[in-house]
């Protein structure tokens, strides 16, 4: 039995944690078949065939609404001809996504109309658990878009973190497949099709400009740069350098050519349609964009406070803080919550400091980890790749230690690169883009190397597990391989979910043998302590009037992060208010469902059992898996 490192200390918070139901006796089928068991065969056999016709009744409403789920969500993937495409499928293939308001507003009233026919047509009682707890998932899914309607135009078209600006075009890139003439024929439709979703896009920003929504300046900036990235070169000008997505046209109609798959004749067409879209739609749409960012540049903020500048910016941030954490936790208790995790983690981060025999007090180390040499590679294309290789040396060897603490293991294959140079960021974190559901398509772990002092190698192992396995890969990966739950579970996406169990991977991998090393042992720290600052420097922020430079200065004095992380973090925060806060609470709540269950479990617990109960339902919010970690409990006990 494996027994967590936290078990101990984490006892101390179930508090909050909501009880599970008493399993102490025998379910009441089971107790009723013990009583009646002497009154004779016949009242026997009649109780048994009850519960057979029960379980029956149960599977066949079950089944009826798992079918329905499958319906329902390929009616709501058909509106996304993009999450289509990232799906590996090639329905739509010449289409992007509606981006309009209009659009939005009809998919939230197909939703609704869905939640009518859910409630209408399903007996909850006669479901199973698993089936209850699908039920319950679309609904809050459902409710969550319902009351997050009045809130449509309060996110930022453009910013620097998610604008479609860079999404769209990496879309292309990295998920648009091209096996055909067909698909290269798709591939220029969609580059017209970018063109007009960004000129849809500029309208709103404009719009939500004259109603004073401005994301800061910074944004703009970023926006402006990665914009420019786009159409700079070949075929937009005489140069020996092509724009991004012309070079990967090229690439991928010379790999065409070379299979045999079309003719010369054909490659040339497909080139010059390429170029054509390009320069007559793609070109125009961005540089509007950027002309009207650099005019309306002077009207933004330069140290700003977050969203709660903007009218109605506190109750749109609440809402934000619910999408993001699934609990009604308010900024406050989530901000003190951040307060005593750094309080905790520092006490841990000076063991390790007085482990290594440093002499000097805990800002003395962090400035020694933040400029000692021997922490950072060489700011050199041979220093990228040694970076690159490092994280994936890790990886492999944590790939080994799997088996023992998982029954569930991803097929899709995994690979670690650098960002593509058009939206690389100094400073920029690390991240992960999911492989498709049938393996064919690896998981990609993605490295900013633009600035090799700002990653620094003692957090490199931490932040490898987070984004590869145990953490995003096999998350994702094993939610969407699921044959055993309706289609929508292996697609959901709650950020608290995927993220808390990202960082829950971190510690994780100490118990698989991982952070030999001290100072890797100490750069898990500061990723998790990193985590901790998110909760008090975002809701300080968006719900207690710091500015940017108050949170930079909290973020440095807490951490040894490099200022160059530090400020891409912060930056950020305020463009995706909450988002932050999903991580160590989703971490903590893992963590304490865990402590639960081996508390309750004794030397019946199961690591693997419970890893496989965590993800093998697909990404839940946090209330419906802490259902589904007590029915796994329940399961074991009886």
């Amino acid at each position: 039995m494996h027994k967590s490192i936290l078990a101990a200390t984490l006892l101390a918070l179930l508090a909050g944690c909501q009880d599970a139901p008493d399993t102490s006796s025998a379910p009441a089928g089971q107790q009723n078949a013990q009583d009646h068991a002497e009154a004779g065969s016949e009242t026997g056999s009649e109780a048994s065939s009850e519960a057979q016709s029960d379980q029956s009744a149960s599977d066949a409403e079950t089944a009826r609404l798992n079918s329905w789920f499958d319906e329902k969500f390929e009616e709501q993937l058909q509106q996304s001809p993009l999450r289509l495409t990232m799906l590996g499928r090639k329905d739509r293939y010449d289409e992007i996504d509606d981006v309009s308001r209009e659009a939005e507003r009809e998919q939230f009233a197909w939703l609704e109309s869905t939640a009518e026919e859910l409630q209408a047509n399903f007996d909850y009682d006669l479901l199973d658990d698993d089936g209850k707890i699908s039920y319950d998932l679309w609904m809050f899914q459902y409710e969550l878009a319902r009351d997050g309607m009045p809130f449509l135009e309060h996110g930022y078209s453009f910013d620097q973190m998610r604008g479609a600006h860079s999404f769209l075009p990496q879309v292309l890139l990295a998920y648009h497949g091209v096996d055909n003439q067909g698909d290269m024929e798709a591939y220029n439709s969609r580059i017209r099709g970018i063109g007009g979703a960004i000129e849809e896009l500029l309208s709103q920003a404009q719009a939500a400009a004259e109603d004073d929504r401005r994301p800061p300046r910074f944004a703009y900036d970023h926006v402006i740069r990665q914009s420019k990235a786009l159409i700079d070169g070949a075929p937009f000008s005489d140069s020996d350098n092509e724009a991004p997505i012309y070079a990967d046209a090229k690439r991928k109609v010379d790999e065409l050519r070379e299979q045999e798959e079309i003719s010369a004749e054909q490659a040339d067409q497909l080139l010059s349609e390429t170029r054509a879209a390009l320069t007559e739609d793609f070109a125009p749409a961005y540089q509007s964009l950027i002309d009207w960012l650099e005019s309306d540049r002077e009207n933004t903020e330069v140290n700003t406070v977050g969203v709660s500048r903007h009218a109605d910016g506190e109750d749109y941030y609440n809402y934000m803080l619910r999408v993001s954490t699934t609990t009604e936790l308010t900024a406050d208790e989530i901000h003190q919550i951040g307060l005593d995790e750094v309080d905790r983690i520092t006490g841990e981060m000076n063991a390790i400091r007085e482990q290594v025999g440093f002499d000097g007090d805990l800002q003395a180390f962090f400035e020694f980890i933040r400029t000692d040499e021997r922490f950072f590679f060489p700011d050199t294309d041979e220093g990228r790749e040694a970076y690159l290789q490092q994280s994936r040396d890790f990886l492999d060897n944590i790939a080994d230690k799997l088996p023992e603490f998982f029954g569930r293991l991803p097929k899709a294959d995994l690979v670690v690169r650098r960002v593509e140079p058009y939206r690389e960021q100094d400073g920029a974190p690390q991240h992960y883009y999911p492989g498709s559901p049938d393996g064919s398509r690896s998981g990609v772990y993605y490295a900013h190397l633009s600035d090799m002092n700002a990653m620094p190698k003692n957090e490199m192992e931490a932040i490898a597990y987070h984004e590869g396995n145990p953490g995003h890969h096999m998350q994702i990966s094993i939610a969407q391989e699921l044959e055993d739950v309706p289609q929508f579970r292996t697609q959901a996406r709650f950020t608290v979910y995927s993220e808390g169990w990202a960082l829950y991977s971190e510690p994780l991998a100490k118990e698989m043998g991982g952070y030999e090393d001290p100072y890797s042992d100490f750069g898990r720290l500061v990723t998790e302590i990193w985590r901790a600052v998110r909760l008090v420097v975002d809701t300080g922020m968006h719900a207690k009037g710091w500015t940017e430079e108050d949170a930079v200065e909290y973020f440095s004095s807490h951490t040894p992060v490099p200022e160059a992380a530090v400020r891409s973090e912060v930056q950020r925060y305020l463009v995706m208010p909450g988002q932050a806060t999903s991580y160590k609470i989703g971490m903590m709540k893992i963590q304490q469902l865990r402590a639960w269950a081996e508390q309750e479990l004794g030397d019946d617990f199961d690591i693997r059992g419970f890893h496989d109960t965590v993800l093998g339902g697909g990404a839940l919010p946090l209330p419906l898996l802490e259902r589904q970690v007590q029915n796994w409990v329940r399961e074991q006990q009886s």
